[in-house]
């Protein structure tokens, strides 16, 4: 019999805040958390886009001790997973620390520190600019290896970097490791740091947004889009083996029933409505679900016009015009490796109180996207059983999980 997965805890720091409530009340009031990143841009010349979303709140004080090979993204992770923790109570569980917890974190880098000593030291030619944690700052796996030293967790270690679906892919690679047998619980999920370097990559491409109001962009979806607002955040799942989750006393907020990752293979930052399609339905097959059982979609919704069109398309070739339709990033910028795991953490929030956020500065959705239900206005109340939260990465790294609601 094919085991259970259930989602026992969740941590989330973003720009709508660190808690639950807070990200609930910032959903709830209808306003994003994009402003202008002058004091970050600004010292950068030719810059196309002069706006972010960042997260406001105060980092615990962890040692230093603790944190020299963690870097921003990396403490962000830290907190998120110790809210993960906390509120599974499985902080102080021997279970945590008995090799049969493993880690999956994915992000798209490291430590922008990191980066600016590697620029020195190739252009000064110099070793000066170089020191022993400049590396462990840097390297893909820098944050899930931290979160395993961090918190005594000697299982598996499960490092993804595919971009904007590495916090989702974290997620689907963690329930592989509990579904295999080798683990009883996983913390699974994403972080990123706003840093100069992403916002770069995006506009060295002419894909971020030009807008001058904070409040009008993103626009996913909308025939005005004009591009990404790079955002960043960490996003925790603490997931465990359902049998494993009721014997230690947990309450299971939800399950996670289907989940796929593929490849376009098509084009290296192009996206490929096909593949998106393949993902989706390759969730739904894992789940054992029709489509017609999901009673809300979570999108990417980055606001560029490829992916929006691809996304849109494929989600329609799945599903018609019958499933309700919104994405996050309207709100919170696209915190790309944390988007994955900060969106489904959101998705699970609002699927347990029956309300879903809409899109934000959806006032005339593009003729050329899918004919979804896109939801607009105050949001709606549904009462969705099950859920399913995508994302797709540059490479055409594609991602779906299928949630069903707990109690």
């Amino acid at each position: 019999m094919k085991k259970r997965i259930a989602v026992t805890g969740t941590g989330a720091w973003s720009p709508l805040g660190n808690t639950n409530a807070a990200a609930m009340a910032a959903f709830r009031s209808l306003r994003n958390r994009v402003s202008v990143q002058s004091e970050v841009l600004g010292s950068y010349q030719n810059f196309n886009t002069s706006l972010g979303a960042v997260v406001s709140e105060s980092l615990p004080p962890y040692p230093r001790k603790k944190t020299r090979t963690m870097g921003r993204v990396g403490t962000l992770a830290a907190a998120a997973t110790e809210d993960a923790l906390r509120s599974g109570g499985f902080l102080e569980s021997p279970d945590l620390r008995n090799g049969r917890t493993g880690v999956a974190y994915g992000t798209s880098g490291g430590s922008f520190a990191a980066m600016e000593d590697v620029s020195r030291f190739i252009a000064g030619k110099d070793m000066i600019n170089l020191h022993g944690s400049t590396y462990p700052l840097l390297m893909p796996h820098s944050v899930a290896v931290n979160l395993s030293i961090f918190f005594g967790v000697t299982g598996s270690v499960i490092a993804t970097s595919v971009a904007c679906a590495s916090g989702s892919q974290a997620l689907c690679y963690g329930r592989d490791a509990i579904l295999l047998g080798r683990e009883d619980a996983m913390l699974c999920g994403g972080a990123e740091e706003y840093s100069p370097f992403f916002v770069g990559v995006f506009d060295a491409l002419f894909q971020t947004s030009q807008g001058t109001d904070p409040s009008r962009s993103p626009r996913p979806f909308d025939r005005s889009r004009d591009g990404i607002v790079a955002g960043e955040g960490a996003g925790t799942l603490l997931i465990e083996d359902w049998d494993h989750a009721i014997a230690r006393g947990a309450r299971p907020l939800a399950e996670i029933v289907g989940a796929a990752s593929n490849s376009d293979a098509v084009h290296i930052t192009s996206p490929d409505s096909a593949g998106m399609e393949r993902c989706m339905r390759m969730a739904l097959d894992d789940a054992g679900l029709p489509p017609s059982a999901i009673g809300y979609v979570n999108g990417h919704g980055t606001g560029t016009e490829l992916g929006d069109i691809a996304e849109s398309q494929a989600t329609y070739s799945v599903f018609g015009h019958g499933v309700p339709f919104s994405a996050f990033k309207c709100y919170m910028g696209h915190t790309l490796g944390a988007a994955g795991a900060l969106e489904t953490i959101y998705s699970i929030l609002m699927q347990r109180e029956g309300w879903f956020a809409p899109n934000l500065n959806l006032t005339e959705p593009d003729s050329r996207c899918g004919d979804l239900d896109y939801i607009t206005g105050s949001g709606r109340e549904i009462d969705a059983e099950y859920i399913m939260v995508n994302n797709f990465a540059f490479g055409g790294v594609n991602t779906s999980l299928v949630i069903r609601k707990a109690g």
